[in-house]
């Protein structure tokens, strides 16, 4: 579902823009032109900046977990890392899978979707890492 340039998150506790978020089709379905509040997605990322780290990996993050989220990507710009978490649905918590600067991530949640971790860091890999989403066969190059 592509919509608004903000979601606005609908929690229990908070709401939440989130800087990524992503729902399966059966939920985004449901939803209507003009809605302004949403339920929990099945994928959040957000990026750290100083300004949100402390909530980023506090009450967003208990949160999420809290309201089924099934996976939560943290990506730290200032030093190139992404961290990806899947939720355990017993204890309602996050569990670390990945924590890197290299390779490749494989989403759990969104069936087929994987991206170069340097994709989500440099605009060149980003770019190239977008072509081959939008084009596989990589007929057209695009270019800034």
């Amino acid at each position: 579902y592509v919509g608004h340039e903000k979601m606005l998150v609908v929690l229990t506790r908070n709401d939440y823009e989130p800087d990524v978020c992503f729902w399966r089709k059966e939920i985004s379905q449901t939803f209507e032109r003009g809605q302004m509040k949403f339920p929990a997605p099945d994928l959040i990322a957000e990026v750290l900046s100083p300004s949100t780290k402390a909530d980023d990996y506090g009450v967003k993050f208990e949160d999420y977990a809290a309201h089924g989220v099934r996976e939560y990507w943290i990506l730290d710009p200032k030093n190139d890392i992404v961290e990806q978490y899947a939720l355990v649905p017993e204890t309602a918590t996050f569990e670390l899978l990945k924590k890197t600067d290299s390779g490749t991530l494989v989403s759990r949640v969104v069936e087929g979707f994987t991206i170069p971790v340097r994709a989500l860091f440099d605009e060149d890999e980003h770019l190239s890492a977008l072509q081959n989403i939008i084009n596989p066969n990589n007929q057209a190059p695009m270019t800034k």
